[in-house]
């Protein structure tokens, strides 16, 4: 909800000064076609400005990469065209969460999977995502917003304690598979590490940094200032050893929101690397997806399996004891 209001007001508080803007050059002459294309074609130039800089301090602190990893510049334009859709379609998708999102109506399910978002963002990145998952018959499907968006990742995972709670309530499953973006894995981690692993029983994260990240040295708020390399916030997390479920961590060399890209790597973790996709691209990334969906796929399946034997030693024990 955060999220959106502050778009909104921030998108609604720009388009009003424009509009003021255009209609006194529209008095003295202007094309008002010419000023109405203007609009967007500034918020698309906002955002190039936006991305450019992050590219650039990914490029400065970048993970010394392997030469397999390294791509031409074919490969890069792709990589800045993907991201730069990715951003453009982010605003839109976070204002507009609660019409493109809605979590499923109530039924008897196994390990329904939970995805969560990253920084300063909600629900509503997972919006493709999510419908892309739908399309390949993986469900039941839950999102969720925390926030406000400044506060602690120790405060969303409260909120997220509580999420898994409900979910288990409505859908008779004795765990979730969690699917989290960029901070969401880390929410995830202080999760288990606060209400232990055992309701989770599987974390994919895409684009996390379990180390911290060099951007948010450029934001201020309690979840960036933790999401920085070594802060106090991931020290404390890492020093005393605690449960984790099963962790699948999908990054990028290229990732161009989190320097350097290793931070990526989680020990302990499955980690799959993939080369020449950006940090918000990765939501649609095929390859990223197609590996989601099979881990969520299995999941699914040894839940299933595990649901149906314990049944059928329950029925077996209730039966009465045959007679000699």
């Amino acid at each position: 909800m955060w999220s959106a209001w502050a778009l909104t007001c921030l998108i609604g508080g720009g388009l009003a000064l424009y509009a003021g803007w255009a209609l006194q050059l529209s008095a003295h002459g202007m094309p008002l076609w010419l000023l109405v294309a203007g609009a967007p074609l500034i918020y698309c130039a906002l955002i190039l400005i936006f991305m450019t800089l992050y590219f650039a301090v990914a490029w400065i602190h970048r993970a010394e990469r392997p030469p397999q990893a390294r791509i031409g510049i074919g490969a890069t334009l792709r990589l800045v065209a993907n991201e730069y859709r990715a951003l453009v379609g982010a605003a839109p998708r976070m204002i507009l969460y609660k019409l493109l999102l809605h979590d499923p109506v109530p039924a008897p399910a196994d390990a329904p999977v939970l995805l969560l978002h990253g920084v300063l963002c909600n629900a509503g990145q997972w919006a493709p995502f999510a419908r892309g998952l739908a399309a390949r018959n993986v469900h039941p499907i839950y999102t969720m917003s925390y926030g406000p968006p400044l506060a602690s990742i120790d405060v969303f995972a409260d909120q997220v304690a509580q999420k898994i709670d409900a979910i288990l309530a409505e859908t008779g499953a004795v765990d979730v598979v969690v699917v989290a973006h960029s901070m969401g894995g880390l929410v995830a981690l202080a999760y288990c590490r606060k209400y232990g692993p055992e309701k989770i029983r599987r974390l994919i994260s895409l684009a996390t940094p379990y180390h911290g990240s060099m951007h948010a040295w450029f934001f201020h708020g309690a979840c960036l200032t933790e999401l920085r390399c070594k802060s106090a916030w991931l020290e404390e997390l890492y020093r005393t050893p605690f449960e984790m479920p099963p962790v699948s961590s999908i990054w990028s060399w290229h990732d161009s929101m989190v320097a350097p890209q290793t931070s990526s790597r989680l020990d302990g973790a499955q980690n799959i690397s993939l080369i020449g996709v950006g940090h918000n691209a990765i939501l649609a990334d095929p390859g990223a997806q197609s590996r989601v969906v099979a881990l969520i796929r299995s999941e699914q399946a040894l839940a299933t399996t595990e649901a149906s034997t314990s049944e059928s030693l329950a029925s077996v024990a209730q039966m009465p004891s045959a007679r000699a």
